[in-house]
């Protein structure tokens, strides 16, 4: 345990720093200006603690690029969400007007108290998925705002206009058709004919983002592809999200991560599951998508299993709840799949050091205990009930346990189908 805690209160223009020692008393504290030699400022006034380590607030945002420049320099660095530092500074006895310094020292407490630790992980690969499948998603959403927008114009040019997606090529030829006979209407026609412009735009681009993100994915080595449902936007939105999947313990606490997993709301004897709207919203939606996908065709396997859910008296919405979950633990195989092949292979080659992959060092930063949010789905037969808490055993990637996906399934899953 590092006997120096350094906290920093990043901001754009400058950056404040407090160190503390294991009883929390202040040691010292430093202002520096955000500028190129912010880290080398840093480094130079914590030379004095050499075993120290850093907490950033906000080490996913603002002080992302400061957290990044420390772990390349070799330091130990954790991330303190900014809501952690703003409890502790209200619950501090004493002094706790809101200034850079106290914010920084409230930051250090926060990582010295805190007992699952956020360790910041240097930028790879996975990185260059999260910036691929962001610009997907961005350019997504403007097709999508764009073509609103063109429907709305057309509404006003075609009765009825149109009620199913459109295309630029099927708007290109509505407005072919259309013949204006005033100023209004031939308002209205070039304001959709610079719709259609930015649709097409945005279409070449999605194209071009596409080859990329396809490309890096496949660059990954990732077994994520071969799921039934899941192709490179998908395996590169939850690679980018997760990146080290060995910082969650087990399937549980993965879905517990994604959303899949029911919380509970129970009271004395009353005991209550609903569903989780917390966790990673962008890998819920990444799942969501690959279950519609299963359930668009009729030969996937998720489409029987969620078929079989509504033999059984289950509504929709609970049987395709069910499914996300198992796409889930399905994910979360391949991805421990993934990571032990990786680690293998790194341990192999030079320096034989795993690095991050590794299972121990991983596991040990998280907390010991589990919330009734990390537990199996409530009622639910094995594998993916109570029955069976420990996790299948590593498998190579041809193998992936438990997907039901289309995939190969080891007899010992097959007994335990439902």
């Amino acid at each position: 345990m590092a006997e120096v805690m350094i906290g920093i209160d990043p901001h754009k223009a400058s950056h404040t720093a407090v160190a503390i020692g294991l009883s929390e008393q202040q040691l010292a504290q430093l202002q520096v200006c955000a500028c190129p030699s912010q880290t080398d400022q840093l480094l130079a006034w914590a030379a004095a603690w050499p075993e120290r380590a850093w907490a950033v607030e906000g080490a996913a945002g603002l002080g992302h690029l400061l957290a990044q420049q420390l772990a390349a320099a070799g330091e130990r660095v954790l991330d303190v969400p900014p809501k952690l530092a703003a409890r502790v500074r209200l619950l501090q006895a004493g002094d706790t007007n809101k200034n850079d310094p106290n914010d920084a020292f409230s930051v250090a407490v926060a990582a010295l108290r805190s007992t699952a630790k956020r360790p910041v992980i240097a930028e790879d690969h996975a990185v260059v998925l999260k910036v691929w499948a962001k610009r997907h998603r961005d350019l997504a959403r403007a097709r999508n705002q764009a073509c609103c927008r063109l429907h709305a114009v057309l509404c006003d040019l075609v009765p009825g206009g149109i009620r199913k997606e459109i295309s630029a090529g099927q708007a290109a030829r509505i407005l072919e058709q259309v013949r204006p006979a005033d100023a209004v209407t031939t308002a209205r026609c070039e304001l959709a004919a610079e719709f259609l412009t930015d649709i097409r735009r945005l279409d070449a681009q999605l194209r071009t983002t596409n080859k990329k993100l396809a490309a890096a994915v496949k660059a990954s080595g990732t077994s994520l592809t071969g799921l039934f449902g899941v192709g490179p936007v998908i395996a590169g939105t939850v690679i980018g999200d997760v990146r080290q999947v060995f910082r969650f313990p087990s399937r549980d606490h993965f879905a517990a991560y994604d959303g899949t997993a029911p919380v509970e709301v129970s009271s004395g004897g009353r005991k209550v599951y609903r569903l989780s709207l917390r966790g990673n919203r962008r890998l819920n939606h990444a799942i969501h998508m690959a279950a519609i996908t299963q359930l668009r065709y009729k030969h996937s396997q998720g489409r029987a299993y969620y078929e079989k859910k509504l033999a059984e008296g289950k509504t929709h919405k609970e049987a395709l709840r069910s499914l996300k979950r198992r796409i889930s633990d399905a994910i979360y195989a391949a991805l421990v799949a993934d990571a032990r092949q990786a680690a293998a292979a790194c341990s192999k080659g030079p320096g034989g050091q795993p690095g991050n992959l590794s299972v121990s060092r991983a596991a040990g930063s998280h907390p010991a205990h589990t919330s009734s949010s990390d537990k199996p789905l409530p009622g639910l037969p094995p594998p993916y009930g109570p029955a069976l808490r420990q996790d299948p055993p590593p498998v190579s990637p041809t193998e992936r346990v438990g997907t039901g996906l289309g995939t190969p399934r080891p007899a010992e899953e097959i007994r335990h189908n439902h």
